[in-house]
């Protein structure tokens, strides 16, 4: 469990690179979103849009048109304003080096809350290897350990149940079903809340999965 003592006027845990974690699949990091990611969330974006549209908030216009490599310097803007705020975590997922996804901490509540929600998606061509499992796990640590929180988050449709299982593996549980919660492509869509507090994790989320098996341990 953890005990930190947090300053919220230095927007603790920004910005830090997470990891390295020793997969199967390789060496996971989290690291900052920079300016030069915008070609490579472009391409991934689009890439993926068939695996993404069905779970993400509507947006404005087309995909393609909104995730066009121009989109990403004002996106960029907002992400790193908002970070330096002390009221998002903006990560690139990366595996050896390479981008693979994003994992977004936002929200952050300070006072008598101490809470944020947690998000994240991964390139299709590495889904199913734990490499969202284990950045989760990497966000989580960080969020109960450097950031000072209490309590994490989550919201999925109840369709989307890969995505329940990588919450599941690190220790979310369910709270309770969101009735017509968000505007996801075009309709409200009913949402599973899922949550963790920082007295419920045993050592660490990530020392977890390396007593599960599915991760080999940090590095």
């Amino acid at each position: 469990m953890f005990s930190w003592l947090v300053d919220s006027a230095k927007h603790p845990g920004w910005p830090s690179t997470l990891g390295p974690v020793r997969l199967h699949a390789g060496l996971l990091t989290l690291r900052p979103v920079r300016m030069r990611d915008g070609n490579t969330w472009s391409r991934l974006r689009i890439s993926n849009q068939n695996e993404l549209l069905p779970w993400e908030p509507t947006g404005v216009g087309q995909w393609e048109r909104r995730h066009q490599a121009s989109a990403w310097a004002p996106l960029h803007s907002v992400l790193k304003s908002e970070a330096r705020r002390g009221v998002m975590l903006p990560y690139v997922i990366e595996l050896d080096g390479r981008y693979v996804g994003q994992l977004t901490v936002g929200n952050i509540q300070r006072g008598a809350v101490l809470s944020a929600w947690i998000g994240y998606w991964v390139d299709r061509e590495h889904t199913g290897r734990g490499i969202a499992q284990a950045a989760v796990a990497l966000g989580v640590d960080h969020c109960f350990g450097p950031v000072g929180l209490h309590r994490l988050d989550a919201t999925v449709q109840p369709d989307n149940v890969a995505s329940q299982a990588v919450l599941k593996a690190i220790g979310f549980r369910e709270e309770g079903l969101l009735k017509r919660y968000m505007d996801v492509n075009s309709r409200w869509r009913d949402h599973l809340l899922f949550a963790m507090t920082s007295d419920e994790v045993v050592g660490s989320a990530v020392d977890g999965l390396v007593r599960s098996g599915r991760a080999l341990g940090r590095v």
